[in-house]
């Protein structure tokens, strides 16, 4: 009754404040006055009107404008089976407007309705549900705590209005100094122009001198010539003239001179004007914000004058409220009285049950008694029936032990023979123990001894048939080289290969040899799932009796620390490419108790120095080399596998290489297995870098071989690895159902050798009983430690750990098209909507896909600043301490969603 009472009334609503930036575009500021605990309407500013009676007339009220429609069934999200009746409810509300109501009073939007329908149920004679007693006490309640926070908007626009005009005064400040050096700047244009004008009446003047002495010279070279002979007053005269010219020369420069001061003065007093002009373009977009200013502060008192009268219609509902309290109370003490009523009703009912009961009983007693009566004849006739039964079982119990003890004998007898067959079984196992393999050594430990003797026949201590021997012991699990090297750990070299010597023995091996040629392995060398096919299918062929062992390029990315005992053999392998030979360091390690060979190239091109696995621009010619490379190895080692083992088209050169150049040079007894991985990724590139490696370029640039099925210019490494192999998987059967991007003919002109495998997982690692990774560990049989790991997750990850029932959907991927990146966004989308949570993990290298985790990371802490932000809201309003208030979840799943 409490869960269907708590959620059959919501209240919950929203006032928006409407205010004006600078630019003048509508800005809206949500005040979240109350939430429901358990569902919230769509964030709007509106508010539902509660009926109550679904068969009575309702008073409508005035809706604030002709668009708004009826809210749908799905804003309102039931939590239980319990809440039929609040939807029933909640089906014949409709929203009134809270910004556009201007002289209705709100205590007419719930009061009077509720008086209506408290009179008709008193009126006529039926008792109020506690539902609806309820209904009145949470709206009471809801009302006085809407009063509270409405009074928090008012005191915080009031503040955002002072802060407006104090920002108004500044920027009256910066006007008036703005004017001020106006004024000034004019002022100095003035002076300026003055100055102009001065300096073009000197310059008027200039000229004229100028004249004036070209014209004197002129005549007084004349009067020279002709009055040569004349007195000597006349040359004085002549002296003095000389004089007035050379002072005229000497005002003239200092007019130049102050010209050019005039000049620069102009272009300072130009630049100013400049500033000038700024500054007045700055005075206009300042006015233009006070103006914005100004009417936004206008909006804002309007506003402001809005929500007093709001505060004012509120009082009166409180009013009205507290009378409608008093009436709930009095209703709840007839409620209490008719509950007594019916508790005594029911005890009498169940007294008479049990009255009933006992006669029952005593009518029984009494059939029974008489039926005794009848039987007491029939009771001596099956007494002497049951003497007579009685002696012939002891005739029968003589003659059982009798027999027991017959077979007891033949038990003794049986026993003595078994003792025997047991005897002679131990004598022949300790005779073949010798010969039967020894487990209680680990897979390292093999391994490493593979590596040691497969080092000393790259270096020349051994023979071919001396290595394939000691690796068939190897191979067998042998105790006699088990004991043999354990002896040879205090010897030097030469004595531990003479022991080993010693024991070569012809010897037939029942598994496998399988050698994978790869550009992955976890955990060293992991981009994606390649690698832990790898090293899971080598890890579960090796525990079936097979010699497994895995060639590897030595990237100088690789997790070092994942590798143990790494050492490099004294011998340098060389492979042809691009017409020469290079040489290649090999290194051995064991990895997780497998074998594996590491090659680095002495290329010029540091074909694995790289500083990561994929993604060069010469990924073509790095693996086509590292495939001729990894032949070669396997070539002077001496090795003659049953099974090569490609991966994807790095190593898919490894077929034709194989068929064409290394199975006439002797290698020979193995057959090629390809497994696609992607079907996405095939490599393809022109047609004259497949001559690098080695290969003939006219012989295989053919449709029937690697051409590439869309361009003939092109060679397809992975259309060549389907050609050649002896068998083609891919890692599903549906997966090769759906084709290969391109490869379809070729893929179903050899579709008797194509075949689709499901991947599985390693068990060993993907344990949740020993995985270290994990907070708590856990079984099939005790499944506790996992919802604690779930806790532990919520917290790290800073989700909401409220609902502890809540579903957790987690999904870890390479996020590429062809993992289905448009269903993993649907699945985060759906699982929001129905109150799950969703974790994420990955990457891609798809730019737009990439941005994708890093938004959703950008909206989770924006979720939890807007759920500290709601909490301290309804804190406040309550009067309470400022802590955590899960009224807040239900609104912050509907953001969720909306996002």
């Amino acid at each position: 009754m409490a869960s269907k009472i708590s959620t059959s009334f919501i209240s919950p609503f929203v006032i928006h404040f409407n205010c004006k930036n600078s630019n003048n575009k509508n800005k809206h500021l949500n005040v979240p006055l109350l939430f429901s605990s358990r569902r919230l309407l769509p964030a709007s500013c509106k508010m539902r009107q509660r009926s109550f009676g679904s068969q009575q007339k309702r008073q409508h009220v005035k809706k604030g404008s002709p668009d708004q429609q009826r809210p749908n069934d799905a804003d309102l999200v039931p939590t239980s089976d319990g809440d039929s009746e609040s939807e029933s409810s909640l089906i014949d509300r409709e929203p009134i407007d809270v910004e556009h109501t201007e002289e209705q009073n709100l205590g007419s939007v719930f009061v009077p309705e509720l008086k209506e329908s408290l009179v008709l149920n008193c009126d006529g004679g039926e008792e109020l549900s506690t539902s609806q007693l309820d209904n009145l006490i949470s709206m009471i309640r809801n009302a006085e705590k809407n009063i509270l926070l409405l009074n928090e908007a008012r005191v915080q626009a009031l503040e955002d209005l002072h802060k407006i005009l104090q920002e108004k005064e500044a920027l009256q400040g910066e006007i008036n100094a703005l004017e001020m050096r106006l004024a000034e700047t004019d002022a100095r244009i003035r002076v300026a122009a003055q100055e102009k004008i001065h300096v073009e009446l000197l310059e008027d003047q200039l000229q004229k001198l100028q004249h004036e002495l070209t014209h004197r010279g002129v005549s007084e070279h004349s009067e020279l010539d002709v009055f040569a002979n004349q007195n000597e007053p006349a040359n004085e005269d002549l002296v003095l003239n000389n004089s007035e010219i050379h002072s005229f020369s000497k005002e003239l420069d200092s007019l130049k001179t102050e010209n050019l001061s005039l000049k620069n003065d102009i272009k300072v007093l130009k630049a100013e004007l400049n500033s000038v002009k700024d500054a007045d373009e700055r005075v206009v977009m300042l006015e233009m914000e006070r103006s914005s200013l100004e009417s936004s502060l206008k909006e804002l008192e309007s506003k402001l004058s809005i929500s007093q009268e709001d505060v004012a219609k509120l009082s009166t509902l409180k009013v009205e409220c507290k009378d409608l309290y008093e009436k709930v109370e009095n209703l709840q003490g007839l409620l209490a009285k008719a509950t007594k009523q019916a508790d005594q009703a029911i005890s009498v009912l169940q007294q008479n049950q049990e009255l009933r009961k006992k006669v029952d009983k005593l009518e029984e007693s009494l059939d029974e008694a008489n039926i005794y009566k009848l039987s007491s004849e029939k009771m001596q006739q099956y007494n002497e029936l049951m003497q007579q039964k009685m002696k012939l079982l002891e005739e029968r119990l003589q003659r059982s032990d009798e027999e027991i003890h017959s077979y007891v004998q033949l038990y003794q007898e049986s026993v003595k023979e078994f003792q025997d067959t047991l005897h002679s079984l131990k004598e022949e196992s300790k005779k073949r123990a010798v010969h039967e393999p020894v487990d209680d050594m680990p897979w390292e430990f093999w391994s490493r001894l593979l590596l040691i003797i497969d080092g000393w026949l790259l270096e020349k201590k051994l023979s071919t048939s001396e290595a394939k021997l000691l690796r068939e012991m190897v191979w067998k699990r042998n105790g006699r080289i088990r004991d043999a090297y354990m002896e040879c750990k205090e010897k030097n070299e030469h004595e531990a290969i003479s022991t080993f010597l010693k024991l070569t023995s012809s010897s037939i091996s029942s598994g496998l040899h399988v050698i994978h040629i790869a550009a992955e392995m976890a955990p060293v060398a992991k981009v994606g799932g390649l690698g832990d096919v790898v090293a899971g299918l080598g890890k579960a062929l090796q525990k079936k009796g097979h010699l497994v062992e895995i060639v590897l390029p030595k990237y100088d990315c690789m997790q070092y620390d994942r590798i143990d005992d790494l050492r490099a053999l004294d011998v340098v392998v060389e492979s042809y490419f691009d017409g020469r030979l290079f040489k290649n360091k090999v290194w051995v390690s064991t990895i997780e108790g497998l074998p594996v060979y590491f090659i680095e190239p002495h290329h010029p091109d540091k074909f694995f120095w790289r500083g990561q696995f994929y993604g060069e621009h010469d990924d073509f010619r790095r693996f086509s080399f590292f495939s001729r490379a990894a032949l070669e190895l396997l070539l002077q080692a001496g090795k003659q596998p049953d099974i090569i083992h490609c991966h994807d088209w790095q190593t898919a050169f490894v077929a034709p290489l194989y068929w064409d150049l290394y199975v006439p040079k002797g290698l020979n007894s193995a057959r090629v297995c390809f497994t696609c991985h992607n079907f996405e990724y095939q490599g393809t590139a022109p047609a004259k870098e497949l001559a690098s490696c080695g290969l003939d370029v006219q012989q295989l640039n053919r449709p029937d071989r690697m051409q590439d099925n869309s361009a003939h210019d092109r060679i397809n490494p992975l259309k060549g690895a389907i050609v050649f192999s002896n068998i083609v998987t891919t890692v599903s059967p549906s997966y090769a159902q759906e084709g290969g991007q391109g490869l379809h003919s070729t893929l179903n002109f050899h579709s008797k050798k194509f075949v689709g495998i499901l991947n599985g997982i390693d068990t060993d690692a993907w344990n949740p009983a020993t995985d270290t990774f994990l907070k708590v560990q856990y079984n099939a049989n005790d499944l506790q430690g996992k919802a604690e790991n779930k806790e532990s997750i919520r917290k790290h990850l800073g989700l909401s750990s409220a609902d502890a029932r809540k579903p957790l959907v987690g999904c870890i991927t390479r996020l590429v098209p062809q993992k289905g990146v448009h269903l993993i966004r649907h699945a985060i989308y759906r699982t929001l909507e129905l109150g799950g949570q969703f974790i994420l993990l990955g990457s891609s290298p798809v730019p737009h896909i990439q941005v994708y985790p890093i938004l959703l990371s950008s909206f989770s802490f924006l979720r939890k600043h807007i759920f500290n932000i709601c909490n301290l809201y309804i804190k406040l309003g309550q009067g309470g301490d400022l802590t955590v208030n899960n009224n807040c979840e239900p609104w912050l799943h509907h953001i969720e969603v909306w996002c």
